[in-house]
């Protein structure tokens, strides 16, 4: 058997877009021979994957999983629907987000060549997308909602709350999944994009030939609404527009949150 290089095995990787240890176990079959392993590769249909890189990988799927304490989401990207529903597309991104729940976020890197060789199979641009892991410390509860369509998922939501129950966190989940809200509070919205709102909002008002007096009190009302469209606490619950999401928690209280939606 040759004496397979890690260099030879990496070049033979980019000249044909092949797995790693595809490239591998076609160097060592052809003794060594780098242009003999890549006719090797494009004979067993394991090459040509790179020259799929700069095609639009805008579908996909998601996956939610909990693992103990912990949860992940993550996406597995593709560019038709068609693959994206298939079941082995789908086992995949169900196994990268076991593994980032189990080892953490950068676990994903384990399932590589499982990616490539799935990208060769299908013969489409096939990569990780977003991924997120949240843990739960002590007292606190992790829970997950996948939304699905057609047999794969295509919005995931974890969520950590401290002094809840994990009814509670579901019920918050679901709500994420339909609200998505791009953050947990106000103090987490950037200064510049509330300025830069603040000032628009100023301005339609002005146009509108508000009066001056009644200016301030307009714009902090329209802004309300503004940080009630993105902001997770000041929203109304999906099943209960009476209540926000703040109020419905009670004494319990959100930790972090994650969602990941095909498309978006």
């Amino acid at each position: 058997m040759a004496d397979v290089t890690a260099k030879d095995v990496q070049r033979l990787r980019q000249m044909t877009g092949a797995g790693m240890l595809d490239c591998k176990k076609a160097l060592e079959e052809s003794g060594g021979d780098i242009e003999e392993a890549a006719k090797q590769l494009r004979l067993k249909g394991l090459a040509g994957a790179a020259k799929r890189d700069d095609r639009e990988a805008s579908e996909g799927a998601v996956a939610a999983v909990r693992s103990g304490d912990a949860a992940a989401v993550v996406e597995l990207r593709c560019e038709t629907d068609f693959v994206a529903k298939s079941a082995e597309f789908v086992a995949l991104a169900d196994e990268l987000a076991a593994l980032v729940a189990a080892k953490g976020e950068d676990a994903v890197s384990e399932l590589n060549d499982e990616v490539d060789r799935l990208r060769a199979t299908l013969k489409e641009n096939i990569s990780v997308g977003r991924v997120r892991r949240l843990q739960a410390k002590s007292g606190q509860v992790v829970d997950t909602y996948l939304h699905q369509q057609s047999g794969r998922g295509v919005n995931a939501v974890a969520v950590v709350i401290d002094g809840g129950s994990e009814e509670l966190a579901h019920d918050i989940a679901v709500h994420i999944a339909f609200s998505k809200p791009s953050y947990l509070n106000r103090d987490e919205v950037p200064a510049d994009e509330v300025a830069a709102e603040r000032a628009t909002l100023t301005e339609i008002t002005r146009n509108e030939g508000k009066p001056e007096a009644a200016m301030e009190k307009i714009v902090e009302g329209r802004m309300n609404g503004w940080f009630k469209e993105r902001v997770l606490l000041e929203q109304s619950y999906v099943r209960d527009e009476k209540q926000t999401i703040a109020g419905m928690l009670g004494s319990a209280c959100i930790v972090s949150f994650a969602q990941v939606v095909i498309g978006a």
